[in-house]
C-alpha cells in the first residue's frame, strides 16, 4: 500500500530544517521537488525510508519553541514529554537512529524505552523549531 497521509510542516527556516533533519534523523530531500518564491521555500519534500514529508516556509509562521517563548498557555501545553501535534516514524534501528538524533543536538524528550503494551521500542526528540517526533521500532524487528 502507498504512503495515504503526507505530513505538511511549517518551519520559519525549511532551508536549516531540510539540512537539520537530514543530519539528525536520516531524511533525504528530494531536490527536483524543492520550490522557492523570493528565496524562501514554499514546498519541499522529503524521504525517510520510502515515507514523504512536506515542509515550508509559510508567510508569517512561528515555530512551536518560539510560540512557546511568547505564550504561557502554549508553554504549558508542552509541559510534558509526550509528542503533542507531532508526528510518530517507525525505523529499522530505532537505537542508531536515537543515538544519530541526540549526537547532531536533538532535544531528547523521552529516552528510548519498550513502554508495556505497545510492542515497540521508542524514543520522542524535538527538532530545532521545536517540533515533536517520536521514533519507534518493532520489539523483535531487525
Amino acid at each position: 500500500m502507498s504512503q495515504r497521509i503526507v505530513p505538511f510542516i511549517g518551519y520559519e527556516d525549511a532551508a536549516a530544517a531540510i539540512d537539520w533533519l537530514g543530519r539528525a534523523f536520516g531524511f533525504t530531500e528530494n531536490r527536483d521537488a524543492r520550490y522557492e518564491h523570493e528565496g524562501v521555500i514554499t514546498h519541499a519534500e522529503l524521504d525517510l525510508d520510502g515515507a514523504t514529508i512536506f515542509l515550508s516556509t509559510p508567510e508569517g509562521y512561528v515555530s512551536p519553541r518560539r510560540l512557546r517563548e511568547s505564550s504561557d498557555l502554549a508553554q504549558r501545553a508542552y509541559d510534558n514529554a509526550w509528542v503533542i501535534d507531532g508526528h510518530f516514524v517507525e525505523v529499522d534501528h530505532v537505537d542508531a537512529h536515537f543515538e544519530q538524533a541526540r549526537a547532531t543536538g536533538a532535544t531528547i524528550l523521552r529516552e528510548l524505552e519498550e513502554p508495556p503494551g505497545i510492542g515497540q521500542r521508542i524514543y520522542s526528540a524535538e527538532d530545532l523549531e521545536g517540533h515533536r517526533w517520536m521514533f519507534g521500532q518493532n520489539i523483535g524487528a531487525t
